[in-house]
């Protein structure tokens, strides 16, 4: 099959993406006025807490088992090496183009965390569809490509909120410790220009200089050192981990539904009660794949929604930085996956399934994760600067990950 056949292949269901994008665009103007920022709110937790994790232990639990999974032990490997590149190219473009502080957590986050859960399932059941596809039947591309897109969702989420999360914690503690700084140097400059009413402090009845009393106390308390028992910062240690790592966030909704879909799909005794056609606990499998059904298009025209607020929003960014992080996500990362994922092939590291290979090299090209949004309306840092980044990877997504799809399609047909 030709390059070009592969690359109108590819368009379709970036196309489709596309033209749900548009309608989700729509349905949140003032014109429409059916998708606002509060409607925006409810819908996405309903596909954070109900319709993805329905769709991901479903499909996970229909396709995965024992065996299988021994063989998907790669794809953690790759989303961390995914992840750690983009740390490394996101570092080179922060110091290149100077970012202020305040950016350089999404800056960080945009390079390394990938969109490996939406986009995924948006693409490959159209993909799949098409008649060009590489990846054998319809149907079964389109049962296996979801499953091996549910557990790289999970698993890019895992990472998301471990690494990104915190980056962004701790860059927005910098930030606001330079706010701090900056006023308290404002504060000593102003209290400087008053030093002729300092010179009028008062003496306390035991005349004691109240301007010099800190002083003096500081320095004539001598400083006691408690030892503290090894328990005691033992309990510390593992408290102040607690609080860099949000447990909570690690273990959403999606990634139970990861966990859960595997407990079903590798104990046999389960599956053959729940999964198969006869299975006596059928109703509830069928019921959770009608229910999961819902989320990839809500996901959609959430995205939709979102990215309208990129193009009203008023922050202005620095060409160079969104420049930057086109260059990392659209043409150095897939370049350097390319690489990763043919020498896992090459060193017999990966089973030799092209649909498996595709996602784990497409794993490379997308779009940054759209809940970076979220984490920095968490902590308040960056918030209008992220639409505006949004909008131009999103609008470039449309070709980045049409061109790397039908190369990835090519190298593997």
């Amino acid at each position: 099959m030709g390059l070009l056949e592969l690359f109108i292949t590819a368009c379709v269901p970036v196309f489709n993406m596309l033209l749900v994008t548009g309608v989700g665009s729509f349905l949140a103007t003032d014109f429409a006025g059916l998708l606002s920022k509060e409607a925006r709110k409810h819908l996405n937790n309903i596909v954070f807490y109900v319709f993805n994790p329905s769709l991901v232990a479903t499909y996970l639990a229909q396709t995965i088992t024992l065996e299988s999974l021994a063989k998907l032990w790669f794809m953690p490997v790759n989303i961390l090496l995914a992840f750690t590149f983009g740390l490394i190219f996101g570092w080179i473009v922060v110091h290149v183009t100077r970012a202020p502080a305040k950016l350089r957590g999404l800056i960080l986050g945009c390079c390394s965390a990938g969109n490996l859960g939406n986009i995924f399932l948006i693409i490959i059941p159209a993909l799949c569809k098409e008649k060009g596809s590489p990846f054998g039947a319809p149907d079964v591309c389109h049962t296996y490509g979801l499953a091996y897109s549910s557990l790289s969702m999970a698993i890019g989420a895992v990472f998301l909120w471990t690494i990104v999360y915190n980056i962004v914690r701790v860059t927005s503690k910098v930030n606001e410790g330079n706010a701090q700084t900056d006023h308290t140097k404002v504060s000593t400059s102003g209290s400087s220009r008053g030093t002729a009413s300092e010179e009028n402090c008062s003496v306390s009845s035991n005349n004691v200089n109240q301007c010099t009393l800190p002083l003096i106390s500081n320095s004539s308390v001598p400083s006691t050192k408690t030892k503290v028992p090894l328990s005691e910062r033992a309990k510390g240690f593992v408290s102040s981990m607690s609080g860099a790592v949000d447990f909570k966030k690690i273990f959403a909704p999606s990634t139970i539904a990861v966990i859960v879909g595997l407990i079903i799909g590798a104990t046999p005794l389960i599956r053959n009660a729940v999964i198969k056609e006869d299975a006596p606990l059928r109703v509830i499998h069928e019921s959770a794949e009608l229910i999961g059904g819902a989320a990839i298009p809500s996901v959609t025209l959430i995205m939709g929604g979102n990215l309208l607020t990129g193009l009203r929003g008023g922050a202005s960014v620095q060409p160079s930085v969104i420049l930057g992080i086109i260059v990392v996500r659209y043409m150095l990362l897939p370049l350097l996956g390319t690489v990763v994922v043919k020498a896992a092939v090459h060193l017999g590291l990966i089973q030799p399934d092209p649909l498996y290979q595709f996602i784990l090299l497409l794993q490379y090209a997308v779009p940054p994760a759209m809940n970076i949004g979220t984490i920095t309306q968490l902590f308040g840092v960056g918030e209008s600067e992220c639409s505006v980044i949004f909008v131009w990877l999103y609008a470039l997504a449309s070709v980045a990950v049409t061109v790397w799809s039908a190369f990835f399609m090519w190298t593997l047909s």
